[in-house]
Parts: C-alpha cells; structure tokens; sequence
C-alpha cells in the first residue's frame, strides 16, 4: 500500500527538538501526573493502587471503567458504543480501514488532519475534497457539499472544532451536514479531538455520534485533556459497525494498556477541573494572540472560535516551509508551515502553551516580520 507522507507529523519530528519555543504545539499545556492525582484527590493512595495492577493486557474493547466515564462526554452513548483505541490517530485510522474500500467515493473537507483524506486515498477511493474557505469563515459550503454527495458516497468526513483553523460547527451546521448524509445513507466521520475547547460556555457542541444514526465520533485524551502522553483514544458509534472495527483492530491493537486506560478514566471522571484549566489557559492565550494579530500589517486571519490553533496568513514573497525554518533559525520560534496541510501561504500557530512563552515567542515572531517588513 502506497500512502503519501504524513506532512504535519514529519515537520514535528524534524524540528521540534530544535526549538526554544514551540507554537507548534497543538494540545493544551500538557499536565503531569501529579496535577492529575491532585484533581483527582487521590495522592496519598495512587501508588498503592498502581503496585496492586498485574500488567496483564487490558480488557480488549476498553476498560468498563474507561468506557463509562467516555461515555458521559456524550449525550446518547453507552459503554457498548465505545471502542477504546491508541489515540484519535488510531481512532481514525480505524474508521477509513474498515469503512472504506477501493472505489468508493469519499468526501474529506480540507484543511484537515491529513490521515481523512490520505487514507482513504492510499486504499484507493475517489476522494473529493470540500475547500474550506476564510470568506465562510472556514466553515463548509453546504451548497457545495450537496452538489458533491453522491448516490453511492460511502463516507464523508469533517472535523470539529477544526484543525487548523479553530473554525467551529454549530449543531444546526451539523444538522445540516447529518442530512446531507442521510439522504445517501453514508457515514458521517467527525474527528472531534478538540471537542471541549470553545471559547464559551461549557465548551462543548453537539457531536455528531449523538445526533445520527450513521455517526461516527472519534476523540481522546491528547488536546482538551492535556495528557497525549497516555495515547488512548476512542471511537463512539453505532454497535454494528464498532463490530466492524473489531475485525481490523485485532490485528494492530489487541488491547490499550491497563496503566493508560486507568488514568484517562481518573482524568475523564475529573473532567470538570481538567477542563476548567484548558479553558482557562485557552481563552486566556486567544485573547493575548488577538490583540498581537491586531498591531501585525502582514498577517490576516479567521479567529478560532475553539481549539488550539489559529490559521494565519502572511503577506511576504517566501514559501510557508522557507519561512518557518527562518524564523526557528533566526529567532528559535518554531512554527507549522501551511505547505504541510496543502495550504501554502499561510502558516498554524499553537496557542495553548504556557502564556509566558507564548509571549515571548510572539514578541520573536513579530522581530522577525519587521526584518521581513523593512527588507521587502
């Protein structure tokens, strides 16, 4: 099987030991294993429990425990519409593998986490895909999307809140979408990894597992939970096609680790405090990186309505690959160019890291555009 490289992912491995500031970083400032026990209220007693676990495997589909506390994050689904996995990474990947053959047509909006639409490419669907666009504020054209569906489309999938660029799909925009689906019959994939980090009220939109019968969630602990450290994820969906899944998630699965899917149920059953801080840094941070965006002539933007990141784009005569390594060779700040998400001329910016770095490295990155600004 032939897959292209995964852009994102191998720009990560290539620089992000070699910076000072990452506002690459995608997850809310990840939390130790201390802060964890401290949420939970469980210091004095947790190493005892640990001592206590046979490092067995785990039980195959996920812990009870595990799927119980996912379970809660959802407004209609059980224990037994859970499936545990290795990461949303693992979660999605699943998903394509089992849902989609050679031929089948797909329809993956972009930009996106490259695995919607290079998956299914790699197994030989008919991908098209829908251009997300800053004049619609990122969100899809579903005029667009309507005239794409067609008779025999198998699957469509969206990602909300969206990476990159923060945009947000409110529940009459996925209703929308569900009905769009329904009148083919195709399945919905909806990558809701950042689910949990709007920017008002609790957090949370609606997900798409709860409000159709063809919906497929996926999400896990890296982002909103700040602990990507434990790779456990989860896909939420009807039983009959988790039975699916099973089939091939025995082959490259077996179970997720016992000490993993402990303490992401500890973290998810503590989720109130957890969130609690993601959105405190999160709205926080945004709002420092708005009135920066305000005082930069180069640079224009959609805000993120939730999420980490922010799409931005940049007025200067130089490719995004050529001008993120300049700024992390001239300034330390290491940025994600937008040629990695097939979307030249714009670059991603984090902003969920510590507020001290995230002002520092803005502070670096506004050095560097002026250098740009002045030379031009």
């Amino acid at each position: 099987m032939e897959i292209k490289p995964f852009g994102v992912e191998m720009w990560m491995d290539e620089f992000e030991t070699k910076c000072r500031f990452n506002l690459a970083e995608t997850c809310v400032e990840s939390i130790t294993l201390g802060e964890l026990f401290e949420f939970a209220g469980i210091s004095e007693q947790i190493m005892d429990d640990l001592s206590d676990i046979k490092m067995t495997y785990g039980a195959i589909r996920g812990s009870d425990r595990l799927r119980e506390a996912v379970a809660s994050l959802y407004e209609r689904q059980t224990p037994e519409t859970i499936l545990t996995t290795h990461g949303t990474i693992g979660a999605n990947s699943l998903v394509h593998q089992t849902l989609v053959s050679r031929g089948d047509h797909v329809i993956s909006v972009i930009p996106t986490y490259q695995q919607h639409y290079s998956i299914p490419e790699s197994i030989g669907a008919d991908v098209e895909l829908l251009h997300l666009k800053p004049e619609n504020r990122f969100l899809p054209d579903l005029e667009e999307l309507h005239a794409m569906v067609r008779p025999e489309t198998k699957l469509i999938a969206i990602n909300n809140p969206n990476n990159p660029t923060g945009s947000l799909m409110d529940r009459d925009v996925l209703e929308a979408i569900v009905k769009i689906a329904r009148r083919v019959g195709a399945w919905l994939l909806c990558d809701e990894v950042y689910r949990g980090t709007d920017q008002s009220g609790s957090g949370y939109t609606a997900a798409v597992a709860d409000i159709y019968e063809k919906g497929i969630s996926t999400a896990g602990m890296s982002k909103a939970f700040s602990l990507a450290g434990l790779r456990v994820g989860w896909i939420a969906g009807p039983k009959e096609m988790l039975q699916q899944v099973m089939v091939h998630r025995d082959y490259n699965t077996i179970s997720v680790g016992k000490l993993d899917e402990l303490l992401s149920a500890i973290a998810l059953e503590n989720s109130d405090k957890i969130l609690e801080r993601a959105h405190m840094i999160t709205r926080k941070n945004l709002r420092i990186l708005s009135d920066w965006m305000d005082g930069e002539p180069l640079l224009s933007w959609v805000p993120p309505e939730s999420g980490t990141t922010a799409l931005i784009k940049y007025d200067l005569p130089i490719d995004s690959r050529k001008f993120c390594i300049s700024l992390l060779e001239e300034e330390g700040v290491m940025l994600t160019p937008g040629s990695v998400m097939d979307m030249e001329g714009w670059f991603r910016l984090g902003y969920a890291n510590p507020t001290e770095d995230l002002k520092v490295g803005l502070t670096k990155l506004s050095a560097f555009l002026e250098r740009r600004r002045q030379s031009a």
